[in-house]
């Protein structure tokens, strides 16, 4: 059943759309739409008809299609991207917390933003629920992740000087209890770092159903700035600085969403660089026809970065 309020704002949440599955050939997936805030909610029912689908309660859906454990085409060529999109969020922390501070990356992935973190100077680790991510980051970084969800991670209440929770609290069930968990895990004063697709972003509203960062079923609370500010500051914590202009996600994203306007499968590149579509022409062609249109998307999601309408918000809250 679907939640009867807005997880960010407690405003209730009304039938919105069905929208495109970030899975190539998964059906629609309902949604509903915050009245106060404008967040959107992934439910459990269609609402729009036999073309919407319920949201697949799939175990494995992390681990699996454009999240399965291979490594995707290309993955050393972009390694500098990568460590420049790492080197921004590094130094969003940075200017709140200094090096030596104690850091937990809550979502860490494959442990490359706790390297990064800890060649910087912080004590830093990780938190990880999958295997894969866990190996990965031993053997390719040397880092030690805690392979836990947030919920059960060992982690000591007010031990921590500053967690980041990046493009995570979208995938939680319950945002408020994520929150909350993270919460006690920082000293008072202690910081948090959060990125999430923003709903209320231009790309957003371009991309429509066929918007790269609605991740269809994986995502589901899709934020608008809006509303992640209420829930922050529902779960105690002061915003400090809000970034709009982001390196990682925000220029791709917005050129992605576009193309996507056109080829047959949905956010195809990045399917296709996962080794998670076919190829295809009616998707190769007019993708590698955009393809000189990316330094145009780059300077327009420039300008939504300025005007508060990034396509993905970074938000720094401190714990009252």
């Amino acid at each position: 059943m679907s939640p009867a309020h807005c997880p960010a704002c407690g405003a209730p949440a009304v039938p919105w759309r069905a929208a495109r599955a970030g899975e190539p050939g998964m059906p629609p997936v309902a949604m509903e739409r915050c009245v106060a805030c404008g967040t959107a909610i992934t439910v459990s029912a269609p609402h729009t008809g036999p073309k919407a689908s319920a949201a697949p309660e799939v175990p494995d859906l992390h681990e699996t299609g454009a999240y399965a454990p291979t490594l995707p085409i290309g993955a050393r060529l972009v390694a500098p991207i990568q460590r420049a999109y790492d080197a921004q969020r590094l130094r969003l922390v940075r200017s709140v917390v200094a090096p030596g501070a104690t850091l937990v990356d809550a979502g860490a992935g494959r442990g490359r933003f706790v390297a990064h973190a800890r060649d910087a100077g912080y004590h830093a680790t990780g938190i990880e629920p999958s295997a894969r991510g866990v190996d990965h980051a031993r053997d390719r970084y040397g880092v030690r992740l805690m392979r836990a969800g947030i919920e059960d991670a060992p982690v000591a209440s007010g031990s921590v000087d500053v967690v980041t929770l990046w493009h995570v609290l979208e995938h939680v069930e319950d945002p408020a209890a994520t929150l909350r968990v993270l919460r006690s895990w920082l000293r008072p004063g202690g910081v948090l770092l959060i990125g999430v697709p923003n709903l209320s972003s231009w790309q957003a509203r371009l991309g429509g159903d066929r918007w790269w960062h609605l991740d269809l079923p994986r995502h589901h609370t899709h934020f608008t700035a809006r509303g992640l500010r209420a829930l922050l500051r529902r779960e105690d914590f002061d915003i400090v600085r809000e970034h709009h202009v982001l390196l990682e996600h925000n220029p791709f994203g917005l050129w992605l969403s576009l193309v996507s306007r056109v080829t047959p499968t949905t956010s195809w590149l990045y399917h296709a660089l996962k080794r998670n579509a076919r190829t295809r022409p009616a998707d190769l062609v007019p993708t590698l026809a955009a393809l000189p249109l990316l330094p145009a998307a780059a300077a327009v999601e420039l300008a939504a970065g300025l005007a508060h309408r990034g396509g993905t918000v970074a938000v720094l809250a401190r714990r009252r």
